[in-house]
């Protein structure tokens, strides 16, 4: 069920409308929109009494949604969902490409620093680095977990970048919320509820990838768990899929983007890296990601990719990343978009320690 309210509705009558659906035993989700706001009602298995709901005052209309995934339908909210990050102009989602960059995983404090600088200076708005790493060998490097944190806080001090990274289970989800700017869930947990349930009840941006088979309403619904808990700031992503394919890493779905954008108004990047796992690959397939219509994209870069201790084939060079950035800013005005790459500004110095997200 969906509770339109007029144009001129007050906040006060907003609210109240949260508070009778909350007497009805219901979960009221208020989303303001460019003109109007609309209150998605979860909890309910049947259809709930619109009577009582179309009679309150500042109520325009209540609409049954048809679709399974609720919050995330462009039934309950037309305009697109722009994620903004304070004190910044980083934004996911509407006119502005975002452009997430950094090394597969975090390695040294050299090693990111190097990265972060270059990536920083071509125009990224955001720093990935891994720092709990699901590996498909238990023996394989599998990050350095609370430190890498800690050096990519520092990152975002020196450089100005936003920090993406990925929690794995439950009690990582706590740490890397406490010091990252975005939380990424893995394609490998795509569909771990508890995981997206818990992620849910933080105020905490997050992006998730799709499975490794996941189909669009699987996907979809996967990003529901995140909404319904009470978190709005849900990116998705597109990182390939597994298919019979053997000259890439895995097959780079892009018309899951404009079917995303149809159903959906949250935003989606896409990321070659992953999806492609070979690094000729990845130019050629950001830019079609941006020509397809995705919000941006998320690709990894590595100085030295040849020593990389996880998916070096698949990361680019700075110059190539440079190369790739010169590209979309071409071809972002074809398709209405815009490619910011303003001057990050030294924040602090280089050796600030222990440096949290404020």
């Amino acid at each position: 069920m969906l509770v339109v309210m007029k144009a001129q509705a007050t906040p006060e009558e907003i609210q109240a409308v949260c508070d009778h659906i909350v007497q009805l035993g219901y979960r009221p989700h208020p989303l303001p929109g460019a003109q109007r706001t609309a209150i998605g009602i979860t909890g309910n298995q049947g259809e709930a009494d619109r009577g009582n709901l179309e009679e309150l005052s500042g109520v325009a209309e209540v609409i049954r949604v048809s679709k399974p995934y609720k919050l995330a339908s462009r039934d309950v909210k037309e305009e697109d969902t722009v994620i903004r990050f304070p004190g910044t102009d980083a934004t996911i989602g509407g006119r502005n490409l975002a452009i997430v960059a950094g090394p597969c995983s975090i390695e040294s404090r050299e090693q990111a620093f190097a990265i972060a600088e270059q990536v920083a200076a071509a125009g990224a708005q955001f720093f990935r680095g891994g720092a709990y790493k699901p590996r498909t060998s238990p023996y394989a490097f599998q990050g350095l977990g609370l430190e890498a944190l800690r050096i990519m806080a520092e990152i975002r001090e020196r450089f100005g970048l936003r920090i993406v990274t990925e929690a794995i289970d439950n009690q990582t989800l706590d740490l890397v919320a406490e010091w990252a700017d975005v939380i990424q869930v893995g394609a490998r947990n795509m569909q771990n509820f508890s995981l997206l349930k818990h992620a849910g009840r933080l105020r905490k941006p997050v992006l998730l990838k799709r499975g490794m088979s996941a189909t669009l309403d699987e996907f979809l619904m996967a990003a529901e768990y995140i909404l319904s808990e009470g978190n709005y700031e849900v990116v998705l992503c597109e990182r390939g899929v597994r298919t019979f394919a053997d000259h890439t890493r895995n097959t780079l779905d892009l018309s899951i983007v404009p079917a995303v954008q149809r159903l959906s108004h949250l935003p989606i990047l896409v990321d070659p890296s992953h999806a492609t796992g070979k690094r000729d690959k990845v130019l050629p397939m950001a830019r079609a990601a941006i020509a397809a219509g995705a919000d941006g994209v998320l690709v990894e870069v590595h100085h030295q990719p040849e020593k990389a201790l996880s998916d070096g084939p698949q990361s680019i060079y700075p110059s190539q990343f440079v190369e790739m950035m010169n590209d979309i800013e071409k071809i972002a005005p074809v398709v209405h978009r815009k490619l910011p790459r303003g001057v990050h500004v030294q924040l602090a110095d280089a050796d600030t320690h222990d440096s949290k997200p404020r």
